[in-house]
């Protein structure tokens, strides 16, 4: 009897869509109109007709009146904690400092003495490229400590009130791999670079564990309004927690790749933890560490100097050889490496130490596993092709591009044309996997799809042609590293990204064909429905 109820319950949730345009992104079986689901599998992709034959018992057909269909997009690098709760902090991402300012001002207005004022968002290359002070803040917040990390995550503006509670005074050392930004006179300005933004964020109240499962909850639903039904996240041990809690709640109603910080990889050796191990909503991802900063706050590790700062390469975090002790402990145990690497000089210490990574590999008889690196902004001409050679993917972020590429062209100048660039490693052989990095630029994978196809701001800047064109993408190419490739990248290519037989029914309807549009469209562009495990979340 249980087994007839099971069987009756497959039938009656068998669904036909038809009438649709869809974009299954499978090689094999491009162009469909119709698609046929039961429960969280699709059953076959084709025409009509023969989809109807194919089908069993009762049907419930679905008549899309031409809308399109799309796999579900993946965002393959997010901070999906620091999103969440992001959401509620300063929006600090304006045109100009007083702006920002006044933003501030406000959130003081509304708060009690001593209560943390917190924002995200600035960056100073969109105001007058100067750090701003921690005397703008103490104007108009004397009485709360303020802490603004900057868009990059790489970067953090304080006021005295901050840099009192956490004991920093003008004698305070920086710390490793980190800098208090001192003026001429020794003073501390109030701009924490890299590790030191910890000094200060390390005092700042930490929210519950429920705190953030109910933050996800939240961005959840903005993220499957802009069509992600899968993430690779890249924050810690609490959104690990709180994403497992939801799991367990049949709440999460997201795919999700979760890496592990690299100062876990002892304890993940111990346990023998694998990449891949756990369900079809939350699995093992890589082991992520960081080679070096960030370009905004000039701290990305560069072969050669900052343009106009002679005595300035950044901060590179470790060499190869150091990457390659981690990258083994995490080898032994089937666990993959992803790494942050900005500036040229990381890639090369990092394609170094992945050069070495795969020989172990080889030597031992290990797999050798999907290893990524996250960024590869700006890389050498000689260390491009290495990426495919060595068949490592390269996880990047078309919207940085667009964000970055005036202050990439100031601080880096001629260097710029080896950044940002997704046709180099495309056409050498590597596989892309798209993101978006949020909360340093939006999760909406449309505006990436924009940037990665036109090399353009929303306004045309820099120029008709975009910057650097020879590395515009075309929009299947880009689609592509947010579906196949993303879903390469986690390891469940057998199960999402494309719309084919016996894969996880994750899709979305657009009102208009994106292959159709004007691309500046797709600025605009979100999906009018959603469905996430063969149900409709939106």
């Amino acid at each position: 009897m249980c087994h007839v109820k099971k069987r009756d319950l497959q039938i009656k949730t068998m669904k036909l869509f038809y009438n649709a345009n869809i974009h299954t992104l499978d090689q094999a079986n491009p162009k469909a109109n119709a698609i046929l689901v039961a429960r969280e599998r699709i059953l076959a992709v084709g025409e009509k007709d023969k989809l109807e034959d194919f089908a069993h018992g009762k049907l419930e057909k679905i008549d899309l009146k031409g809308k399109t269909i799309l796999p579900g997009l993946t965002d393959a690098h997010i901070h999906i904690q620091s999103y969440a709760l992001g959401l509620n902090k300063i929006d600090c991402e304006t045109k100009t400092k007083a702006q920002c300012l006044q933003r501030v001002a406000e959130k003081v207005k509304q708060s009690k003495p001593n209560e943390w004022i917190l924002g995200h968002g600035w960056t100073q290359n969109e105001w007058d490229g100067i750090f701003p002070t921690k005397e703008e803040l103490d104007a108009i917040a004397p009485n709360n400590p303020v802490y603004l990390t900057a868009k990059s995550l790489h970067m953090a503006w304080v006021n005295t009130s901050a840099l009192k509670l956490a004991n920093i005074t003008d004698n305070t050392s920086n710390p490793k791999d980190g800098a208090i930004e001192r003026d001429a006179n020794g003073k501390a300005t109030g701009i924490l670079l890299e590790t030191a933004m910890g000094l200060v964020s390390s005092i700042i109240p930490k929210p519950t564990v429920s705190e953030i499962e109910a933050g996800i909850e939240s961005a959840k639903k903005k993220l499957w309004s802009m069509g992600i039904t899968s993430i690779h996240d890249f924050d810690r041990r609490e959104s690990f927690m709180a994403l497992q809690s939801l799991q367990l709640k049949n709440k999460l109603k997201l795919r999700v790749c979760k890496n592990i910080p690299v100062e876990s990889v002892e304890q993940a050796n111990q346990l023998g933890l694998k990449t891949g191990f756990g369900n079809q909503w939350l699995w093992i991802g890589s082991v992520k560490a960081f080679m070096d900063g960030a370009l905004g706050p000039r701290t990305a590790a560069m072969i050669e100097p900052y343009e106009n700062e002679p005595n300035n390469k950044g901060i590179l975090n470790m060499d190869g050889e150091e990457l390659f002790e981690h990258a083994r402990k995490a080898a032994d145990v089937g666990l993959s490496m992803t790494v942050h690497a900005i500036g040229d000089k990381a890639n090369h210490e990092v394609l170094n130490a992945y050069e070495q990574l795969r020989a172990y590999e080889t030597k031992n008889n290990l797999p050798h596993l999907r290893h990524r690196i996250e960024h590869v902004q700006i890389i050498h001409p000689d260390d491009a092709p290495r990426l495919a050679k060595l068949n490592i993917i390269a996880s990047m972020q078309p919207i940085h591009a667009t964000s970055d590429m005036f202050a990439a062209d100031k601080l880096w100048g001629e260097r710029a044309k080896f950044s940002y660039g997704w046709s180099t490693q495309l056409n050498h052989g590597a596989v892309l996997a798209f993101g978006s990095d949020a909360p340093v630029e939006s999760p909406n994978p449309f505006l990436g799809l924009h940037a990665a196809i036109t090399r353009q701001r929303a306004d045309a800047s820099p120029s008709a042609d975009g910057w650097y064109p020879n590395e515009k993408l075309s929009l299947t190419e880009a689609l592509c590293a947010y579906t196949v490739g993303a879903a390469y990248t986690a390891n469940i290519e057998n199960r999402l990204g494309k719309l084919a037989e016996n894969y996880l029914a994750d899709l979305i309807v657009l009102d208009e064909d994106p292959f159709k549009v004007n691309p500046n469209d797709l600025l605009l562009m979100k999906p009018s429905a959603v469905m996430i495990n063969g149900e409709w979340v939106l």
